[in-house]
């Protein structure tokens, strides 16, 4: 039988804060059997307002408790990235959550989430080895293997992710669909700053000069898809070229893709990625394509 929740557990108008993950899979078992659906939305911490934006959409989800996860997992760092430096801001991301009215928020420590031993974790697929998979061996596994532990853990109806890290959101709804968890994986267009920038954590990474610079990105994109009638050489062509024309942008890839990020069909939707660092920070980007929709 299922124990009553207590405040400690949940305070119905606040937010409550759990480290214990087996503590939060009884709160959350509770509220589903009182009728409540459950929206997950999984971050790093050093929330900002594309976070704020998918808190919103969960807040959508009808007759939901919102659940914030903030765990800077360490499986998706590689050895050279920036695991150590990566901003970890919770009483300010508490004080977000609040103004958000997120019902309760995750923060475990890392030894709670990867147990002593543990040595399974999902493989990706081919797709895990492509884009920033082939710039970071091993990501999408980390990736992959906490999202599963957080749709175990926390047991969503919902699960909310942004469209910035698109070839994630693809394989989350791949893992999703693969491995049968009783979910909606539920995607959020990019938020972007008033120049195009798309929000990251990592942007407060960036000095003055680079942030201007960092617009490139974005700038390289909306060039590429402004052309898209014009089909999918013209589109890379203008992309590059934009990119090319800004100094210090040190480019990883710019490609075009299917939604599904297949190859990229001659006409119809497509998918343009980016990826270049500036300085010492790795940025990523995306925009939605329509190829071949007519000359410009």
């Amino acid at each position: 039988m299922t124990k009553p929740l207590t405040k400690d557990d949940y305070r119905p108008g606040d937010v409550t804060v759990h480290r214990d993950p087996v503590r939060l899979t009884r709160v959350v078992r509770a509220l589903r059997a009182a009728g409540r659906n459950i929206a997950l939305v999984p971050t790093m911490g050093a929330l900002h307002e594309g976070h704020r934006k998918l808190i919103r959409e969960a807040h959508v989800m009808q007759n939901t408790v919102v659940v914030v996860s903030i765990f800077v997992n360490p499986a998706q760092f590689g050895p050279n990235e920036d695991f150590t430096t990566y901003p970890r801001t919770l009483e300010s991301d508490v004080d977000v959550c609040r103004e958000e009215r997120v019902g309760l928020v995750f923060a475990p420590a890392a030894e709670d989430v990867y147990l002593p031993g543990a040595t399974a974790t999902v493989h990706p697929g081919p797709l895990g080895d492509e884009l920033e998979g082939a710039s970071r061996p091993g990501h999408f596994a980390g990736v992959l293997t906490v999202v599963a532990k957080l749709f175990n853990i926390v047991q969503p109806t919902y699960a909310v992710f942004g469209e910035k890290d698109y070839q994630q959101l693809t394989l989350i709804h791949r893992m999703a669909r693969d491995l049968n968890f009783p979910l909606d994986v539920v995607g959020v267009p990019t938020v972007r700053e008033h120049d195009g920038l798309a929000l990251s954590s990592r942007n407060r990474n960036l000095s003055e000069d680079e942030r201007q610079t960092a617009t490139a990105l974005s700038a390289a994109l909306v060039a590429g898809a402004h052309v898209s009638g014009l089909g999918a050489e013209t589109v890379l062509r203008t992309a590059r070229d934009t990119l090319a024309a800004v100094p210090g942008v040190d480019l990883d890839y710019l490609e075009l893709r299917a939604p599904d990020l297949g190859p990229a069909p001659e006409n119809g939707d497509a998918r343009l990625l980016v990826a270049a660092r500036v300085g010492a920070t790795r940025l990523i980007d995306n925009v939605a394509v329509l190829l071949g929709a007519g000359d410009e």
